[in-house]
């Protein structure tokens, strides 16, 4: 049997591999096991994502990124109570601080929920997109891309399932309702050294699984168990993919969400990238999954962090997430849940 990854080092996983008959299946299911467990990012290739779709995304979000700042700000991501649309530098926050990057923020398309005070407070974040006038293509562009994006997240998740010796629909009430996936066009400018070098603190990201499409500039670093930082370099034909709190929580803590950042480009560059961020229905409840006793004893818990409370229910964490980023859409349109988050927070639900 092989050892344990090179923690200094992001596996590349062929996931034709998986529909390749049972001994590739194997193989690729044990490289994912290896790579969840070890290092907890991975680059993925073979995932069936046409070319074609990523040279279109990659173009339309260029574009995007060079049209005059009113058509930008036409989409401004202040005037949506649901936290879509664009934001300038510096307006996201993670852990408190202000990150060196714009972008838009596209979620699932639903009609919005009634403000009703029978309903969750997540129910707010139901609700349509915004999109540009001055780029029509975006609209067509995304839906598709989020589409293919999902259809990949859920066969990777399956077989996740399988790495953790369930059946492979353990997590169908993940990606059977509703869905909740985000997906983020970013754009990274560059800047001196004797600035902050923060485009995003570290953090853990807060969903299942992240699936990031990275142009050319390099950026995006993974923190190795040694406490140093790995770069993750872009790849042709890969996407990046990486486990977030959800599955860490799901599996209680067989399986670890990551710490990473990007770092920002130096002067007279830019990075840009596409996340997308596999999410959970926000009246879903985050499935405990029994692992087998050898795969138990092996789990060492969920990361609890006092300032980043997690929940079992999903709307509860992606309300906890916006509000936290975005306090400028939590103060125009949801003012009222501020105080109640903060007492909530104050005694995290198991």
């Amino acid at each position: 049997m092989s050892g344990p990854a090179d923690q200094r080092a992001i596996p590349v996983l062929d996931f034709s591999r998986y529909d390749a008959g049972a001994a590739g299946r194997a193989e690729f299911l044990e490289e994912l096991r290896r790579a969840a467990r070890d290092v907890g990012f991975f680059y993925l290739s073979g995932h069936g994502v046409p070319q074609s779709l990523i040279d279109d995304v990659l173009g339309a979000s260029r574009r995007f990124f060079t049209l005059p700042e009113g058509d930008k700000l036409e989409i401004e991501m202040v005037n949506s109570p649901h936290f879509r649309g664009y934001n300038r530098v510096g307006q996201e926050l993670t852990k408190g601080q202000r990150d060196w990057r714009e972008q838009v923020d596209i979620g699932s398309e639903a009609p919005a929920l009634p403000r009703d005070a029978e309903l969750p407070a997540w129910s707010r974040l139901q609700g349509p997109n915004q999109w540009p006038s001055a780029l029509p293509e975006l609209k067509p562009l995304l839906l598709e891309w989020q589409q293919n994006l999902t259809e990949l997240s859920t066969r990777l998740l399956k077989a996740f399932a399988v790495i953790l010796e369930q059946d492979e629909n353990a997590f169908e009430n993940i990606y059977a309702g509703t869905p909740n996936h985000l997906i983020k066009i970013i754009r990274y400018p560059g800047r001196e050294a004797i600035e902050s070098e923060q485009g995003v603190g570290a953090h853990k990201d807060s969903g299942f699984l992240t699936l990031l499409l990275q142009e050319r500039q390099k950026g995006l670093q993974v923190e190795a168990a040694d406490g140093g930082w790995i770069d993750a370099e872009p790849r042709a034909g890969t996407f990046v993919v990486n486990i977030g709190e959800l599955l860490e929580m799901a599996t209680d803590g067989y399986l670890k969400a990551t710490v990473h950042r990007v770092v920002t480009p130096p002067s007279g560059t830019d990075r840009l990238s596409v996340a997308f961020f596999l999410g959970a229905p926000f009246d879903a409840e985050i499935p405990l999954l029994d692992l087998a006793p050898h795969l138990k004893a092996q789990a060492s818990g969920v990361t609890r962090d006092p300032q980043n409370p997690l929940y079992r229910s999903s709307g509860q964490n992606a309300l906890k997430s916006r509000l936290r980023s975005h306090p400028d859409v939590a103060r125009r349109h949801h003012a009222d849940l501020l105080a109640q988050q903060a007492r909530a927070e104050a005694i995290p639900v198991a």
